[in-house]
């Protein structure tokens, strides 16, 4: 993918997104208020219309999702923003959308919960985002970036896997990375093909009418829809993502994802400089989630501890991973609070077996 030349700017994580998405080409945005993502909406509302875009402020969550439906099916570059109860709210339009062949970008700044919870951070919509979340046999490629410029530079490969896939991609940040602030070099790629012209409802002057749907009540037709989309999602796993950190000797490899990912990083770093053999391995698709590589990690002796924010979810796809060599201790970081590097010092040691 060509570039043109980067911009520093110093921005949010929720502000990072809606660079990212404007380079992106996203041209559609249609959202409802709520905390912790409030600054994407508010900075698309006025340059989404200075950018020849849409903004459009539903009057609900369940609104706007079935107002990306439409744009999705219009071939349009569209996107919509919420953080976890309002998700919860999408999910009918998102499962329509998968079910439909759709492409459409989705951002879940997650907060604390179950229910309305608090606006502090938690990975408690792990479980809702990798399996599908609403009704019916589908999945959503799901991305979860770390940091500001993670934020920036994925959401733009998630227009592109979008279109590519012609299904709903989900990037999945938290309170954490959506309120915290820092550097974040922008770029823009040089154009983009989306290859929707055999497919996308813009009138049927000079062709045949087209239907787009997700209804299929002729006998086997279900069934074979729902191979075609299984195949799809098999093929995503063509698309894996993951960071490793010190793995190499490591002795214990924790697993972490997005913002705990990061902090963890750096208690990786302080306990390495005091001798202590352990690494870091962070998902960054959490589907399709990189079982692969953690299996072959597991091939070598090595022992896991997984650390979320929340009270273990993640950790089910990590053992599923490793199963045929060992397992994965777990550590929960309750949801709603704000953890540094050295919270997660005491649970590693104990596995380490060190003090």
């Amino acid at each position: 993918m060509t570039k043109t030349a980067p911009e520093r700017i110093f921005v949010k994580g929720n502000e990072a997104v809606a660079h990212g998405a404007l380079a992106a080409g996203c041209r559609c945005f249609f959202g409802y208020p709520i905390t912790p993502q409030n600054e994407i909406p508010e900075f698309m509302s006025k340059a989404l219309p200075e950018a020849g875009g849409e903004f459009v402020q539903a009057e609900s969550e369940v609104a706007a999702a079935n107002m990306l439906l439409g744009a999705a099916a219009c071939g349009i570059r569209a996107m919509t923003s919420s953080s976890s109860p309002g998700i919860s709210l999408k999910q009918e339009a998102i499962s329509y959308m998968a079910g439909s062949q759709l492409p459409a970008v989705l951002v879940n700044m997650s907060r604390g919960g179950p229910g309305l919870g608090d606006i502090g951070p938690s990975q408690g919509d792990y479980y809702q985002s990798t399996r599908g979340g609403g009704h019916g046999d589908y999945r959503l490629l799901v991305i979860a970036p770390a940091t500001c410029q993670e934020a920036y530079d994925l959401i733009i490969e998630a227009f592109d896997l979008a279109f590519k896939y012609k299904n709903p991609v989900m990037i999945l940040g938290d309170a954490i990375l959506g309120q915290m602030k820092e550097p974040v070099t922008c770029w823009k790629p040089e154009g983009h093909n989306d290859h929707a012209e055999s497919w996308q409802l813009d009138g049927c002057k000079g062709r045949d009418p087209r239907l787009i749907k997700s209804l299929f009540l002729e006998e086997g037709a279900l069934a074979e829809h729902n191979l075609v989309l299984q195949a799809k999602y098999e093929a995503m796993k063509a698309e894996v993502r993951y960071e490793t950190f010190e793995c190499d000797d490591a002795e214990l490899v924790v697993v972490a994802f997005g913002s705990i990912g990061r902090i963890v990083k750096s208690t990786v770093r302080s306990l390495r400089a005091r001798g202590h053999k352990v690494g870091l391995f962070r998902p960054i698709t959490l589907y399709p989630f990189p079982s692969e590589a953690l299996a072959e990690l597991a091939a070598q002796g090595k022992r896991f501890l997984t650390i979320e924010h929340n009270l273990g979810q993640m950790v089910d796809d990590v053992r599923l991973a490793v199963r045929k060599h060992g397992d994965s201790d777990f550590h929960a970081q309750m949801p709603g609070t704000l953890p540094n590097p050295d919270d997660f010092e005491k649970p590693i040691l104990e596995r380490l077996g060190g003090k």
